[in-house]
């Protein structure tokens, strides 16, 4: 099995191609260069690297990391992943943004918690834990190998600062975090925290197109897919351009 992985929720754009039992090739990039310039020329290359770029057709499904993000970048995700699903027939994988980052921390003792910049003091996050045995079953709990699994304990969504940090304050473990709002919120993480709190590598700390494959090859196992027409992206909240409106037509109301 072959699943092409996208993930362009956030600054980094990345493209792979994930096997069954390895990665055949990943392509990162994080620059001022839109995502719309760079992601379908990473797919190309990576496809040449990998020996399949004139049997495109040896792709079983293409994995896309779905939201939350910055909007545009989902849409542009989106649109690509449709539009290679459309013309090659293949499904289309959704895999939450949030999720496929903690993933990457696979195995790691205590909480992972993914965190991305939401601005106005608010991140994108979630909470997971690798545990050796759950009573949860899929999609709360991703079955990763027999004995062990990825637990969802706090589902992916946008919430202050502040909040998240009295929230896992509640827990008497120590928290792993990752993702582009770290270098953000550091400082207050470390004070409401203290010890409990770590900090993955930067080679760690991004996006993973291989890792949004790689989930991916559980969701299609688990039977979670869809197609060009019906797979959706989560976008947690309105964009910005959404809030605007929705304040000036409360203005109209109260005028």
């Amino acid at each position: 099995m072959i699943v092409l992985g996208i993930e362009s929720a956030g600054l980094v754009a990345s493209a792979a191609l994930v096997g069954d039992e390895s990665i055949l090739a990943e392509y990162s990039l994080n620059s001022k260069n839109t995502h719309s310039q760079t992601l379908l020329p990473m797919i190309d290359e990576i496809c040449r690297a990998a020996g399949i770029k004139e049997n495109m057709d040896s792709i079983d499904a293409i994995a896309l990391a779905a939201g939350p993000g910055s909007f545009t970048g989902l849409r542009i995700g989106a649109a690509t992943a449709k539009g290679l699903s459309f013309a090659l027939k293949k499904p289309v994988i959704s895999i939450p943004t949030l999720d496929a980052m903690a993933y990457r921390l696979y195995g790691v003792a205590g909480l992972v918690c993914p965190i991305m910049d939401a601005r106005r003091s608010q991140v994108y996050t979630g909470v997971y834990e690798f545990k050796v045995e759950s009573d949860k079953t899929f999609p709360e709990a991703v079955n990763i190998e027999p004995n062990m699994v990825m637990e969802t304990v706090m589902s992916q969504r946008p919430v202050a600062v502040a909040e998240l940090i009295e929230t896992l304050r509640a827990y008497d473990k120590s928290v792993t975090f990752i993702g582009d709002a770290c270098h953000l919120y550091r400082d207050a993480i470390v004070e409401g925290l203290g010890e409990r709190a770590h900090f993955a590598p930067c080679f760690m700390s991004r996006q993973s197109a291989a890792a949004v494959a790689g989930l991916g090859m559980i969701y299609m196992a688990n039977g979670a897919v869809g197609d060009a027409f019906t797979s959706d992206l989560e976008y947690l909240r309105p964009s910005q351009a959404e809030r605007v409106r929705d304040e000036k037509l409360a203005d109209k109301k109260n005028d």
